[in-house]
């Protein structure tokens, strides 16, 4: 016997007004893209150009943020059964290698204008940086309003936040320019964009990877999920137990429970989800152990 036990959870789900507001943020930050690449390319600056391009991977961050959420809306159908909540994974692991790929394209500029500087026009690289750090405030405060309830929307304020510390680093590298005539300056800076580029990428691909590979959630021990039902009354024994997330925040799991109460699902299932937050239970109830009858 088997049944299928689904508890629904509402917190953190993303609100129409917060989808309207992602997309306020997500217009004025290609907005602002736009204006630091010219201004990179008439400048010379390249750190500029870098910020644009960090700008540009945040912009595209939000847009996957809102298209997810609109895909992930979608009721489950015959051929995805489990819905379409992963669509928001898919976007994530796609923005990750376009930011991994851009900290490269930028470290690459950035050592060039090390190793030989070139004249930049400091004044405008300013102006340009005001302007940023002005709009990545103001989308920050945005996003910020959401960030308590979703983790989305906490990614793009924190993504604003530095954005609007990379604008602070530019705004520093053009007075330098100005006042001192360090070119050199502007090539650090891009290498610290890059830098954090790179390292926000590599740090975020691991947990990403592991979700399309539908491995254990990292903060579940599967040893402990299998002592917590063998501790129910009636369970002899637990084997065939897998554990994956379906989404970012919505964690399955499947296994075979030894009892000769067939009423048992609903106990193991709220035992689960009290304790671990496994809201997806689908649980085959056995009087007689099946053995290693399956494969997996």
């Amino acid at each position: 016997m088997s049944e299928h036990c689904h508890h629904h959870h509402h917190h953190g789900e993303v609100t129409a007004k917060s989808v309207k507001l992602l997309i306020l943020s997500f217009a004025i930050n290609m907005f602002l893209s736009v204006a630091e690449i010219i201004g990179g390319i008439v400048s010379g600056s390249v750190a500029l150009v870098g910020d644009a391009l960090h700008n540009t991977s945040d912009a595209l961050s939000i847009l996957i943020a809102v298209i997810a959420f609109k895909i992930g809306n979608k009721k489950a159908s015959a051929k995805y059964t489990y819905g379409f909540k992963r669509a928001e994974v898919i976007g994530g692991f796609v923005n990750l290698i376009l930011l991994f790929i851009s900290g490269c394209y930028l470290l690459i500029e950035g050592i060039g204008r090390l190793i030989k500087p070139e004249q930049i026009e400091g004044m405008i690289i300013i102006w340009i940086s005001v302007l940023a750090l002005i709009v990545d405030l103001f989308t920050a405060k945005i996003s910020h309003q959401g960030a308590h309830h979703n983790t989305n929307m906490k990614m793009v304020f924190i993504h604003n936040l530095a954005d609007a510390f990379g604008s602070i680093g530019v705004i520093i590298s053009g007075l330098c320019i100005v006042w001192f005539g360090v070119y050199s300056v502007d090539g650090i800076v891009a290498l610290l964009i890059a830098f954090y580029m790179i390292f926000q990428s590599v740090v975020s691909f691991p947990k990403i990877v592991n979700i399309l590979m539908n491995a254990a959630p990292d903060n579940i021990d599967i040893e402990q999920v299998k002592n917590c039902i063998l501790e129910i009354e009636d369970v002899r024994g637990v084997h065939h137990l897998h554990l994956w997330n379906i989404s970012e925040h919505s964690v399955a799991l499947e296994c075979h429970v030894e009892s000769c109460n067939v009423d048992i699902v609903p106990i193991v299932a709220d035992k689960l989800k009290d304790k671990f937050g496994i809201n997806h239970c689908n649980i085959q109830v056995e009087t007689t152990s099946c053995g290693e009858c399956c494969d997996l």
